[in-house]
């Protein structure tokens, strides 16, 4: 199983080790791309500071995080999974989980990046800030310029398995399944299920979706549980006590699985 997760704007606020070496990420086919976009901001964030900041979607108050991305090339650098801290990763865990889970981790995680393209959660890495969804000078929308070499890499690391994509949208569109790929990927989509009224009523949450994600991912780690398509990781998340809706798509579409809260 591969599992695609999104970056957080939460993170580690420094390093702890050498500095970064690109060609030590996975996916060394990225390499090249990974250079022209880190070249890029860096030289974004060595120039005009407003502008930096504008570019980054940054307010005054996050100014710092432009002085900290004109350093990228020798700032200390580590783990991925110690670097992001937000909601998802708050409920996943990685720090605390039990020695087998923890490798089943390491070897099935992969956390896409404006910046980076994708990571290994074992890659290490220097604190940044690059969402996505940005459109970086001189190279356009970095969803865009991720897609094509992202496409000629990420099948060979999506193997013959599972693809369980827990990603946002922002980061789906740097690499989307196709084709024989996309026919055995899950997408998860978390709804809160209550009742208004005497009337049952379905939403889709936002932050407490992130949550959601981490600790279904969590438990799936520590359940040893290997699915191998999307019928057997519903099966499997039932298993876990999720309540879980899936429907079998048209040919050449990921799966979508709606995981139903009704507490939040």
């Amino acid at each position: 199983m591969l599992v695609l997760l999104p970056p957080s704007e939460g993170k580690a606020a420094t390093g702890e080790g050498a500095p970064l070496d690109l060609g030590s990420l996975v996916l060394p086919g990225l390499t090249g791309t990974r250079e022209a976009v880190l070249d890029a901001l860096v030289a974004l964030c060595r120039g005009d500071q407003a502008a930096a900041l504008e570019v980054l979607g940054l307010s005054e108050g996050l100014r710092g995080e432009v002085a900290r991305n004109a350093e990228l090339r020798t700032a200390a650098a580590l783990p991925a999974g110690e670097l992001y801290t937000g909601v998802l990763y708050d409920n996943l865990g990685l720090a605390d989980l039990p020695p087998d889970a923890r490798e089943r981790a390491e070897r099935s995680l992969v956390v896409f990046s404006g910046l980076w393209g994708a990571v290994r959660i074992t890659d290490r890495i220097p604190p940044y800030r690059c969402s996505g969804g940005i459109k970086l000078p001189p190279l356009g929308g970095l969803g865009a310029h991720w897609r094509k070499p992202m496409a000629a890499a990420m099948p060979e690391l999506a193997g013959d398995g599972l693809v369980l994509d827990l990603r946002s949208s922002a980061y789906a569109a740097l690499w989307k399944p196709v084709g024989e790929v996309a026919s055995r990927t899950a997408t998860v989509r978390v709804l809160h299920e209550r009742v208004v009224n005497g009337v049952t009523k379905r939403s889709v949450v936002s932050h407490f979706n992130k949550a959601t994600k981490g600790r279904l991912l969590r438990q799936l780690l520590e359940s040893g549980a290997e699915p191998a398509t999307p019928a057997e990781l519903a099966d499997a998340l039932r298993d876990a006590k999720f309540t879980v809706e899936a429907a079998a798509p048209t040919a050449g579409r990921p799966w979508a699985l709606d995981v139903v809260v009704t507490e939040l």
